[in-house]
C-alpha cells in the first residue's frame, strides 16, 4: 500500500505542470521547492547535529549574489555559476563553522545571527559590486541545451531535480557513518567525544555542506526571479527557514520539506483575508507549537524501507537483516 501511495503521489508531482492548474500554481510549487532545500540543508546543521543557526539566509544570499554577478558580470552560465555559489557558500559556513567547537547553544545563535547581519550589511553597503539596495535585475534565466528555461512549468522540473538531489545526498549522509556522528553530536556532544569523534571536523562539517546547498538554493531562486536585493536575505528569512525545520520535525528529512511546503502554501491560502492573514498564519504556527512541539513528523522516522526493501530504526537508519 505505502508503495502504491508513494508512485501515485510520485506521478501527481511530475504531472503537475500538465494539469492546468496555471503560473501561479507552478510559481508557488517552484518556491516551495526552493525552501525545501533551503529546510533540508539547516536540518543537517540543526536537526540532525544539533548547531543552533539563526543566520541560514547568509548563505542563501552568498549564493544568490555569486551566482547573479558572475552571470550579470560575464556573462557565465548558470552551471557554472552554481558550482561557484556552492563553493563560496561553503567558504563561509567553513568560516561559521570553526568557531562551533567552543560555542554552543545561545551563544553559537548569537553568533550565526550576527553573522547574517554582517553579509546583510555587506550587501547593502558595497553599492560598487552589489549596487546596493537597488539590487540586482535582469539576471538571465538557465539555459539548456540552447532553450532558455524561462517558463514556470521548465523550472519547475528543474528543481524538481535539484530537490530530489539534496533528498538523496542528505539521506545518504544520515544513513552513513558521519551521518550517525552528527546524531551522537546532537545527544551528547561530550559523551560523542569520549567515543573518539572528533567534535571540530563534525561540527564543522554540518555547517559547510549545509551552507553548500543553501548556497544552490541561492542561486536557483536568484536566476528564476531575476531580481534579487539584500532585503531577500535577512534574519527574517533565517527564521522563516528555521520555522520550517521545527514545524516540520527536528532531525527529519520528511518532515523538513512538509514543513516548507506548508509555510509557503499557507499565507497563500490566507491571502484573502488581507491584513488578518499575517495574525492568523502567527496564531497557527503558535498553536501547533502548543499542540505538537516536536512538529509534525517529529517522532516519525523518514522511511523509505518499503521502496529499499530493507527497514530502519527510530531515527530512520537502516538496518541489517
Amino acid at each position: 500500500m505505502k508503495k502504491i501511495i508513494f508512485f501515485i503521489g510520485a506521478a501527481f508531482i511530475l504531472l503537475l505542470p500538465f494539469i492546468g492548474l496555471g503560473d501561479y500554481i507552478l510559481r508557488i510549487a517552484v518556491m516551495a521547492g526552493i525552501y525545501i532545500i533551503l529546510a533540508l540543508s539547516l536540518n543537517l546543521v540543526t536537526g540532525i547535529t544539533g548547531q543552533i543557526s539563526l543566520g541560514h539566509a547568509a548563505f542563501y544570499g552568498i549564493g544568490a549574489y555569486t551566482s547573479a554577478l558572475l552571470s550579470l558580470s560575464y556573462g557565465i552560465s548558470f552551471w557554472v555559476t552554481m558550482p561557484a555559489a556552492v563553493v563560496l557558500a561553503s567558504l563561509a559556513g567553513l568560516l561559521i563553522g570553526l568557531p562551533s567547537l567552543k560555542l554552543s547553544g545561545g551563544y553559537l545563535a548569537i553568533t550565526t545571527l550576527g553573522f547574517n547581519e554582517i553579509v546583510r550589511l555587506v550587501l547593502i553597503n558595497w553599492d560598487t559590486l552589489t549596487r546596493g539596495p537597488m539590487g540586482l535585475p535582469g539576471i538571465p534565466a538557465p539555459n539548456l541545451f540552447g532553450k532558455s528555461l524561462d517558463t514556470n512549468a521548465s523550472y519547475f522540473y528543474l528543481i524538481l531535480i535539484f530537490v530530489v538531489i539534496t533528498f538523496i545526498v542528505m539521506y545518504r549522509i544520515l544513513h552513513s557513518k558521519i551521518g550517525r556522528n552528527f546524531l551522537a553530536v546532537r545527544e551528547d556532544d561530550i559523551a560523542a567525544e569520549a567515543m573518539g569523534i572528533n567534535l571540530l571536523k563534525h561540527k564543522v562539517a554540518a555547517f559547510v555542506i549545509g551552507a553548500a546547498f543553501a548556497g544552490m538554493a541561492g542561486s536557483i531562486y536568484a536566476h528564476y526571479v531575476s531580481y534579487i536585493d539584500p532585503q531577500s536575505f535577512t534574519f527574517d528569512e533565517s527564521i522563516i527557514v528555521l520555522s520550517m525545520v521545527i514545524i516540520g520535525g527536528m532531525g527529519n528529512l520528511a518532515g523538513a520539506a512538509l514543513g516548507a511546503v506548508i509555510m509557503v502554501i499557507l499565507p497563500e491560502l490566507l491571502r484573502f483575508l488581507a491584513q488578518y492573514r499575517m495574525l492568523i498564519y502567527g496564531f497557527a504556527l503558535v498553536l501547533m507549537m502548543l499542540v505538537r512541539p516536536q512538529g509534525i513528523l517529529g517522532n516519525i522516522p523518514f522511511d523509505i524501507s518499503f521502496v529499499l526493501g530493507r527497514r530502519n530504526d527510530k531515527y530512520g537508519l537502516t538496518k541489517s537483516d
